[in-house]
């Protein structure tokens, strides 16, 4: 475990490798007592996601939970600061390099997501998986963009387990100054990452960072590389969870010995299906996402409305 002392926020960071040692990505132990400036509050099936004192983005699940309405402000603002072109050539093709830099951020800013508890910042996301053959990359990452500025729709009935991607400002122009220069860098393979948050209550990637990056993507029919911050088990279960799947393995062992002494060693000892069943048990406590934490909005429904009538202006906002 790696200690890091550039933040009172953060316990360590820790590489997640596989069993082969192959890189999975970045956890992050927070302090129990840090609390977010972006983050998600709700009231029955409306919610809040905001920066600070700033709506973000206002959402409401459908009655039928095929999907969600939202309305998106303007307000946003990236925890990352703006990358440099000299950065990307020498991070170029290391996830794990531009994950330990990007992690520094949003520890460090205080505009990001992170609260305490445990967290993961990985380059392995089922986005990229989702493509058919014969899709050409451009088509496939067009079709994940959640489209609509300031409304729009999140389609839970077309795009399960959320495998759709909410842009949290307008995405620039193809033909935008930042844009054409990411294209460059895609072209060269030295394009940096795109920084996504996955949201369980709107079972939707959220580009926290890259808006620019994904569209020069796309523009040059390309992967983008990507970065998913998502939350993890809480060090507590962790452990205990650890301890039961470690306990089980055990058990397992000590059964295949009774049977070895009763039928002789043609009888295997059991490791050969108990080792691999642990590892992949550990594998998933450490990695796979938990629900987003969603604090009770103050003022529960009636702030909620009163926000949607501020920031709509008066439009006929959500839909009947």
């Amino acid at each position: 475990m790696q200690r890091n002392d550039a933040s009172r926020n953060v316990a360590a960071w820790d590489d997640v490798t596989r069993n082969d040692g192959t890189w999975v990505g970045l956890s992050l132990d927070v302090e129990e007592h840090r609390r977010p400036r972006l983050g998600v509050s709700c009231a029955g099936q409306h919610l809040l996601i905001s920066q600070g004192a700033r709506p973000v983005l206002l959402a409401v699940v459908g009655e039928h939970l095929q999907g969600v309405d939202f309305w998106r402000t303007d307000a946003y603002r990236s925890a990352v600061p703006p990358l440099r072109a000299d950065t990307a050539r020498a991070l170029a093709g290391s996830p794990e390099r531009w994950a330990h830099r990007i992690a520094r951020h949003l520890v460090d800013s205080p505009d990001g997501p992170l609260h305490g508890g445990r967290w993961l910042l990985s380059p392995e996301s089922p986005l990229p998986r989702g493509r058919h053959g014969g899709t050409s990359h451009a088509e496939h990452w067009s079709s994940m963009l959640v489209e609509g500025h300031p409304d729009g729709y999140i389609d839970w009935y077309d795009h399960s387990v959320g495998w759709e991607v909410l842009p949290l400002r307008p995405m620039p122009a193809a033909d935008d100054s930042r844009v054409k220069a990411y294209r460059k860098q895609a072209r060269e393979g030295t394009l940096p990452p795109v920084l996504l948050w996955w949201v369980s209550g709107l079972d939707c990637h959220l580009i926290l960072d890259g808006h620019a990056r994904l569209v020069a993507a796309i523009a040059e029919s390309v992967d983008p590389p990507l970065l998913e911050l998502r939350r993890t088990l809480p060090r507590d279960d962790l452990a205990a969870r650890t301890h039961e799947a470690a306990g089980s393995y055990e058990s397992e062992l000590a059964r295949f010995a009774e049977l070895r002494a009763v039928h002789g060693p043609t009888v295997p000892d059991g490791a050969a299906t108990a080792g691999p069943e642990l590892a992949r048990r550990l594998h998933d406590l450490s990695t796979r996402a938990r629900p987003t934490w969603c604090l009770p909005l103050t003022g529960g429904e009636a702030e909620w409305h009163r926000l949607t009538r501020e920031v709509t202006t008066g439009r006929h906002w959500p839909p009947a």
